[in-house]
């Protein structure tokens, strides 16, 4: 927050405040939209929040892969309440109205979340490649130093991306327009409103979103390979099969998380594109961030019996 002042101390922008012209312009679509991301919301919230208690009360669950868990469910937690509230009053009001301070600060933390999750589903699959090639050196290789060290990077990162893109749209200057083609404050809507050349932010852009998306995408891309590589070598088929449903899940995860942010800035040469963006990063900014809880623990046998004995701690409570 500090450095969004310093930077908007310096900032000449005439602009004061945005319009968020929101996912559609459709009346009739309004209301349907609206309990759709209400529900999205909910789910969102229950889910993470309820994965994040499960696993802090649980010190069976303290394991590395827990570890993370518990990291991605903070991660997406914050994320989603950082422009779903903004999303939601744009289907009941006519003008959503957000101010240029609470437009920098929501796209400062809007990166800063999702650029942490890219390396943190990145820490998530090293990890499942050292449980499935590496099983005997398991405890040694994801040591809790080390568990710590890959999440607090996925941090250090996502500042790093955040402060770069929200210190080059700082300097950019915003003359009359002011409505955002988006449902959020996001990087390539807000170039479109510039009237100052935005040729810096668009290399920043291709530099850092690239890094951002190439590195997490080769290093999951090499860990899946030798994963793979291990389970065919393994003899027993019902052995392979877990191994196997292990890393399903994730996979589906990981395509929807970076096909769709990929999409969204690699592709917007032009307003039509841009619209068909706004509708991919739903999957990335809502859908993931609910899918998450479920995809990565309903189907954990640990989770299970986890939330199985907290629910009955909870009934025999109520019980006396």
């Amino acid at each position: 927050m500090a450095i969004i002042k310093k930077m908007l101390a310096s900032n000449s922008s005439s602009v004061t405040e945005f319009i968020l012209a929101g996912l559609t312009d459709r009346p009739e679509l309004q209301q349907p939209l609206l309990c759709l991301f209400i529900m999205i919301y909910i789910v969102t919230m229950v889910g993470n929040l309820g994965l994040i208690t499960l696993i802090g009360l649980n010190s069976h669950l303290h394991t590395p892969m827990y570890y993370f868990l518990f990291n991605l469910s903070f991660i997406d937690f914050c994320y989603s309440s950082v422009f779903t509230p903004k999303m939601l009053i744009n289907f009941v009001s006519k003008k959503n109205v957000i101010s240029y301070v609470g437009c920098m600060t929501q796209l400062f933390f809007f990166l800063f979340f999702v650029i942490s999750e890219c390396y943190m589903l990145t820490s998530m699959a090293y990890d499942r490649y050292v449980a499935i090639c590496n099983p005997l050196l398991y405890k040694v290789t994801m040591s809790p130093q080390v568990c710590s060290v890959l999440s607090f990077a996925a941090y250090v990162m996502g500042f790093a991306g955040a402060t770069a893109h929200t210190g080059c749209m700082l300097r950019l200057t915003f003359c009359d327009a002011n409505i955002i083609n988006h449902y959020l404050c996001d990087i390539l809507p807000l170039l479109q409103l510039s009237c100052t050349s935005t040729y810096v932010n668009e290399v920043v852009v291709f530099i850092v979103v690239g890094i951002n998306i190439t590195v997490p995408s080769l290093t999951i891309l090499v860990s899946y390979i030798f994963i793979f590589t291990s389970i065919l070598h393994i003899k027993s088929t019902q052995g392979r099969s877990k191994a196997f449903s292990t890393c399903s899940s994730h996979i589906i995860a990981l395509s929807l998380f970076f096909g769709s942010a990929a999409f969204m800035y690699f592709k917007y040469s032009s307003l039509d594109s841009l619209d068909q963006g706004k509708i991919f990063s739903v999957f990335y900014t809502n859908v993931g961030p609910m899918l998450n809880p479920l995809i990565y623990s309903i189907r954990n046998k640990d989770v299970k019996v986890a939330l199985r004995k907290a629910l009955i701690r909870i009934q025999m409570r109520n019980m006396f």
